[in-house]
């Protein structure tokens, strides 16, 4: 077997092809040996001439090993590089990511191994055949739904939902509770959503980027792969609002809740739930009417726990208006006076949306808690933070510029509150619709305009057209 060497590379023969050899400093991570190999050139000035090529790119940051780590391996080492600058609640999203989604499919393939069609399929699979696990929900919903001549017509108890469908007892009182209300899960599917694909794609992508920096990958796959498309239908959806009618009624009931300040804050400004449950009276000046919404209370593996803004343009002062100070006033004054009456046994801190006791909110409380006083006014089911989308939506609705409303709900620019937080009401271009529907009938004289003012002064105001009159009319070419 023929063999050449010169400081760094090994070429030699493989029968009757050649192989290479690079010897590269050890890997910066791991400290483990780093010494790529690949054979299959037809000469021996091939393999050399690849090999000098592959010493290069190691000696300018470039991979050469990419095929030497393990996905599996790699994300756990990325993420923990990153921790301490992501937000806890965004190091638990992708750790969730990666232990539910990316792990079990990819965790033992070789990181060079990622290539867009790879991660194509790997898209398309979650897609179709995603979700990790069974809907438990639903499994606890079809077993109270069979079991409903238990215990002579009362339905079986929590316990026996628990031990059946292997859940704790305090998730299935939870659900049990929700069935009476009304509340039962939809159909389910087998596939992630579209917005969960994306989530998985936002950890590839960033984690890929950071691969192509640390010289693991020349390329970074993520970037070209396709992601499956939202039906357009379900794209415009986004959710729920309620009307300001469907509102005015919530309020009626939340304002005889414990927590009316609370419930208000969130129906006249837009607050995530979030930023409700980090309100403390540092940041409310009830003298100049006016919040500033700066640290919020978020959950983490279940636990609330503090943290900063969602973004900059999370941190911010807001104006609140009269109505609502009136109630934040009586509000805080109950706080404060339950606080009293502990003396010196009330918890240390300045939170207001706290229990009886003291003990601040937890953000899941705050969602439960809600949920139980839309079913109590009757109005439509939407989610806590489709409150927020019908703040937006209604602002805009009364014309308000769209700029000031981005700043005040915490946007970082327009173009998110216009594309994800505002909802065309239904009915909204009606007028419209009347005002030129009438508009172009009369000019039709097809009938007499209604005594709606703006129709009235479209319809006198607008120049006279007929031709008798002003310009002749134009030629026609033949």
């Amino acid at each position: 077997m023929s063999r050449r060497k010169i400081p760094g590379i090994t070429v030699w023969q493989r029968g009757n092809t050649w192989a290479y050899r690079v010897e590269l400093e050890p890997h910066p991570l791991t400290g483990a040996r780093q010494r790529p190999y690949q054979g299959g050139f037809a000469t021996e000035e091939d393999a050399l001439e690849a090999a000098i090529e592959a010493k290069k790119r190691a000696e300018t940051g470039r991979s050469v090993t990419a095929k030497k780590i393990r996905v599996a391996t790699y994300m756990n080492e990325w993420l923990t590089a990153n921790e301490d600058n992501l937000k806890p609640t965004t190091v638990q999203n992708y750790r969730d990511n990666i232990d539910a989604y990316i792990e079990p499919v990819l965790g033992t393939r070789w990181l060079g191994e990622l290539t867009v069609p790879r991660i194509n399929a790997f898209y398309k699979h979650l897609r179709d055949n995603g979700r990790r696990k069974g809907d438990g929900n639903h499994r606890m919903y079809e077993f109270w739904l069979s079991h409903q001549s238990d215990r002579d017509g009362a339905g079986p108890t929590p316990t026996d939902i628990a031990r059946a469908c292997g859940t704790n007892y305090n998730a299935a009182r939870e659900a049990v509770r929700r069935y009476r209300r009304g509340r039962v899960p939809g159909e389910f599917s087998a596939g992630l959503s579209v917005k969960s694909i994306r989530n998985v794609h936002v950890v590839m992508l960033r984690s890929l980027a950071d691969a192509v920096r640390w010289g693991y990958l020349h390329t970074n796959p993520a970037a070209f792969a396709v992601l499956p498309r939202e039906r357009r239908r379900s794209a415009r959806k986004r959710g729920n609002i309620w009307t300001v009618e469907q509102l005015g009624s919530f309020l009626r009931v939340a304002l005889q809740d414990r927590y009316d300040g609370m419930w208000l804050l969130a129906a006249t400004t837009g607050m995530r739930r979030s930023e409700l449950a980090g309100v403390q009276r540092s940041m409310l000046d009830l003298n100049a009417g006016t919040l500033t919404i700066e640290d919020t209370r978020v959950v983490v593996r279940g636990r609330a726990v503090e943290s900063d803004g969602k973004s900059d343009a999370g941190e911010r002062d807001i104006a609140l208006d009269t109505f609502t100070l009136t109630h934040l006033r009586r509000y805080v004054e109950r706080i404060n006076d339950e606080r009293d009456a502990f003396e010196g046994s009330y918890p240390k801190h300045d939170y207001i949306m706290v229990g009886p006791e003291g003990r601040p909110l937890h953000p899941d409380t705050i969602t439960a808690r809600f949920n139980r006083l839309v079913d109590r006014a009757g109005v439509p089911r939407i989610r806590l933070h489709d409150v927020r989308h019908t703040y937006a939506t209604m602002a805009q609705d009364a014309g308000h510029n769209v700029k000031i409303l981005s700043e005040r709900i915490g946007h970082a620019d327009t173009s998110v509150t216009m594309k994800i937080y505002t909802h065309r009401s239904h009915g909204i271009d009606r007028p419209l619709a009347q005002a030129m529907g009438a508009l172009i009938a009369h000019a039709a004289g097809i009938t007499e305009p209604e005594s709606d003012p703006l129709v009235t002064d479209l319809v006198t105001n607008r120049p006279d057209t007929d031709p008798d009159d002003g310009d002749p009319p134009l030629a026609v070419v033949g």
